[in-house]
């Protein structure tokens, strides 16, 4: 029986070892060399390798394909390069997505999910702005233009609440002064990311504040793909990728960079992503107003 279970073990780990090379194989097979990758949120070669350097190595360790990485300056460059086959990828975040997707047909390979990762709005407790209705006449702090958390979903949200984002509130983009503002008083609100709201409380511990509206979680950061690459290599790719998802997630956070901006409660790479799950996205910048392309 002992002797049985022994082979059978054996057998097992055999086929186990044969199935890695078939699948990197079938990566190589189907699929140009070198693929191409780039990101919407990095400019220059040198912080694009630092930030993906070790994600590339171990991609091209999994699927035998070099990871070429692609600097680009911004994400309009990204959707062209996708649209004439400039790059086989783009990391970008949902709004990126949406955008590309006007341009030509994409896909996804897979995507960060971020359970945290949605929309709020902080106030200071002692403040008398008790809903999002009473944003109207206020000076209120958002993100960067473009931004899904920090501008798209807020003006959505101003906007679901009866507000002309626009008109009824005074609009500072604040960028990455947005928490400060709010602490300092320059605005009467601020909407941003989720993880604001503990920034916000972390760097002003003797103040207390409260949210007045927060959305439901948003959409994972796609690798958007472009779909002229052949069906078989998307699959292949998929596939080979999602059976080492644990070392390619250990190699993409692997830099501070990347880090800092995924490691968060329960976050996790999902090789399973439809892309209509970002039909949300391009509802919201109807509900806000907000032409794609601004």
């Amino acid at each position: 029986m002992n002797k049985l279970n022994s082979t059978a073990l054996s057998a097992a780990a055999f086929a186990a070892l044969l199935a890695l090379p078939v699948a990197a194989q079938s990566v190589i097979e189907s699929c140009p060399a070198p693929l191409r990758m780039a990101d919407t949120g990095i400019e220059g070669m040198g912080d694009l390798s630092e930030a993906f350097g070790p994600f590339a190595e171990t991609f091209e360790e999994i699927t035998g394909v070099e990871l070429a990485l692609y600097s680009l300056s911004n994400r309009t460059a990204a959707g062209t390069a996708l649209q004439f086959d400039e790059v086989e990828f783009v990391f970008a975040g949902p709004s990126e997505f949406v955008l590309f997707q006007q341009l030509a047909e994409m896909d996804v390979l897979f995507s960060v999910v971020r359970p945290s990762y949605g929309s709020s709005f902080v106030v200071k407790a002692d403040s008398d702005i008790m809903t999002m209705a009473d944003l109207a006449g206020r000076r209120v702090a958002l993100k960067d233009v473009g931004s899904t958390s920090g501008h798209i979903f807020p003006m959505m949200m101003m906007a679901e609440a009866g507000l002309d984002p626009m008109g009824d509130a005074e609009i500072v983009m604040a960028g990455d002064a947005r928490i400060q503002v709010l602490i300092n008083g320059d605005v009467d609100a601020m909407g941003g990311g989720n993880k604001d709201y503990d920034a916000v409380r972390a760097q002003d511990p003797d103040t207390e504040y409260r949210l007045i509206g927060q959305t439901e979680t948003l959409p994972g950061d796609p690798v958007v793909m472009r779909a002229t690459l052949p069906q078989d290599c998307r699959d292949a790719l998929r596939a080979t990728l999602q059976e080492n998802q644990d070392a390619l997630w250990e190699a993409l956070t692997a830099t501070e960079r990347n880090a800092d901006k995924f490691i968060e409660d329960d976050s996790y790479m999902s090789f399973d992503t439809d892309p209509a799950i970002y039909d949300v996205v391009r509802c919201a910048y109807e509900v806000a107003g907000i032409a794609l392309d601004d």
